[in-house]
């Protein structure tokens, strides 16, 4: 499945769970700029920052920050365009994972001063906060979906009203099942989320 593909289905994944959070979701200016550089600070927390102490960077951390971050970025996308086709191919284009910065911090803290600068979602600065921590497309697409049909999922199943299990089967966490689901799964295949939320019922349900 081509890259642009996999793009459209996480625009489509978004906008979906924002419309569950509120049907009119585009109107109401959710300030989705200010949830990325507080994403941004928690980020640098796990990768290191102090220099009276020693400090290791906590790069599975930093991934899932970056997965965060991505949400709220394709959100700013979507505020401003609902054309999917387009705006997959827009991201596809400017998304470079790659960078000539060897600190790591310095990129972020220039992706962060953007976001604050005009409130927008800057792909190219993103792309090379993945190239930072060594994190592949592919991993960020197997993260980002499988996150978001995780929550779909909890939904689906009395998360709101407290009838949800959030430990399956041999007493793990739902979380940990959503790591070996995606793990074992095609994620090229384009119907990759359906098969990933049809493999957490079968364990939800055994």
């Amino acid at each position: 499945m081509a890259r642009t593909q996999q793009l459209q289905i996480m625009l489509d994944l978004q906008d979906g769970m924002n419309t569950k959070v509120h049907p009119e979701w585009r109107s109401q200016e959710f300030e989705f700029y200010r949830a990325i550089w507080i994403e941004c600070a928690e980020l640098l927390d796990h990768y290191g920052w102090k220099w009276w102490k020693k400090q290791t960077p906590d790069t599975e951390q930093v991934a899932l920050e970056l997965i965060d971050i991505w949400h709220f970025g394709l959100s700013i996308l979507l505020q401003n365009s609902g054309d999917l086709e387009a705006l997959a191919e827009a991201v596809d284009e400017q998304l470079a994972i790659e960078t000539d910065e060897p600190d790591f911090r310095l990129d972020l803290e220039a992706f962060a001063c953007a976001t604050l600068t005009d409130r927008q979602f800057h792909i190219d600065k993103f792309g090379r906060l993945m190239a930072g921590v060594d994190m592949s497309f592919d991993q960020l697409y197997r993260g980002y979906v499988g996150k978001n049909v995780l929550n779909f999922f909890r939904q689906d199943h009395g998360y709101k009203d407290g009838s949800y299990r959030k430990h399956w089967g041999d007493g793990r966490e739902d979380n940990v099942h959503l790591v070996e689901v995606v793990q074992s799964l095609d994620a090229t295949v384009p119907t990759f989320k359906e098969d990933l939320y049809s493999a957490l019922q079968v364990r939800y349900n055994g």
